[in-house]
């Protein structure tokens, strides 16, 4: 086995952190969670030793950086000092909007809302992210990630009318999903966490 590096742990990582969610998503016991926990914690161990290794950060590092923008990013939540503050946002509206104002603060350099959404995400969490910041940009320019052809009042007339296979492009099938993830979101439903589980349920072992 060769050295290992940030690289060659990547995939590691990912597969640990999926491993959280089905424990979640299937219901299995507090213990196993723990465990899964556990092997995601190690990751993160592991990549903070490499750095440590070369000299740039160590664990320690990690763990103040990442109390120290809690801090900075939940003013709503913290004083300057860490200390709590006296009374909260009355909505969740307001607590994103602190939560944005801070971040773009931070990182003046980007250009727009869908900027630092990472390119690896699974496509159908892809699109509700980059649904999620077209709502909170106000976006609705031919540019924002909307479907081209089909809205949510049209979607289940639509797909009715189509059996499986008989898409004319390639095309046509992403404006479909990015459809289905939309109307999934208008509902409170993450579509990426509903394929998992209609996957799960089609394709289960028999008990």
């Amino acid at each position: 086995m060769g050295a290992l590096t940030h690289a060659s742990l990547v995939e590691y990582l990912l597969e640990e952190a999926f491993e959280v969610a089905e424990t979640i998503e299937t219901g299995a016991d507090d213990a196993e969670l723990r465990g899964e926990l556990g092997d995601v914690l190690l990751q993160v161990v592991l990549h903070a030793r490499l750095a440590e290794e070369r000299g740039t950060f160590t664990f320690d590092d990690v763990a103040r950086g990442l109390s120290a923008k809690m801090v900075r990013r939940n003013p709503h939540v913290f004083r300057p000092d860490g200390t709590l503050q006296d009374s909260f946002p009355a909505s969740v509206a307001e607590i994103v909007r602190k939560w944005d104002a801070v971040k773009t603060a931070e990182r003046p350099e980007r250009t727009g809302p869908y900027e630092g959404i990472p390119d690896a995400l699974p496509a159908l969490a892809k699109a509700q992210k980059f649904l999620d910041r077209a709502e909170r940009a106000g976006s609705r320019s031919p540019t924002a990630p909307y479907p081209r052809k089909l809205g949510q009042g049209t979607l289940r007339s639509w797909a009715q009318a189509r059996s499986p296979g008989a898409f004319e492009t390639e095309e046509e099938l992403g404006d479909l999903l990015l459809a289905v993830v939309g109307s999934a979101r208008a509902r409170g439903f993450d579509a990426e966490r509903a394929l998992r589980g209609a996957i799960r349920r089609q394709f289960a072992s028999p008990s």
